[in-house]
This record gives C-alpha cells, sequence and structure tokens, in this order.
C-alpha cells in the first residue's frame, strides 16, 4: 500500500531512482509505517525533557596542519581516463528535466 502522504513516486523521481511498481507499494508501506511511528511520537509528554540539539556531547578535535607533499601533476594526469587540457574530463551529471 502506497502512502497516501507522501509521493513515492514523485520523491523517486527527484531522488532520479527508476521504481517498480511493487517497489512503490514496498517503500510506499514503509513510509507509511515510519509515519505512523511519528505520530505516535508526537503523543508523548515531553513537557520535563529539556530542549537540546544534540542527545550526546561533542567536541572539535582539533590537529595541527602539516604540510604534505602533493603528488606531481603530470603522474596523476598519466593516470586520469580523460584528461583534456591539464584537467580531468568528467560525463556531465546535471541534466534538465522537461
Amino acid at each position: 500500500m502506497a502512502t497516501e502522504r507522501i509521493d513515492v513516486r514523485g520523491v523517486a523521481r527527484l531522488a532520479r531512482l527508476a521504481l517498480t511498481d511493487d517497489e512503490v507499494e514496498r517503500y510506499g508501506a514503509q513510509l507509511e509505517d515510519l509515519l505512523k511511528h511519528v505520530d505516535d511520537l508526537k503523543q508523548l509528554d515531553t513537557s520535563d525533557v529539556a530542549a537540546t540539539a544534540q542527545v550526546i556531547e561533542s567536541r572539535n578535535v582539533m590537529r595541527p596542519d602539516v604540510l604534505a607533499p602533493c603528488l606531481d601533476h603530470d603522474a596523476v594526469m598519466a593516470g586520469a581516463p580523460q584528461p583534456q587540457h591539464g584537467f580531468f574530463r568528467v560525463p556531465k551529471i546535471i541534466a534538465e528535466v522537461g
């Protein structure tokens, strides 16, 4: 059963995923179950729980900056599948939908 609250095919299209009808039904049911759990959590009384952005303490781990030699440009470009004018040639990944 696909969820009425989420357009599974629309989300799949945005993520550039091709889903079969069976997958739409399966993922829709899973999303609906997830949303039911969220609805259940909304029913809980959290008035005595302090607001927090994190549930565990965190801290930044710092290290000193150390200069390291760079790889040789010619050696790197020699291993590139499609070097072009000293740069890596890569396939276009952004396309207009229309």
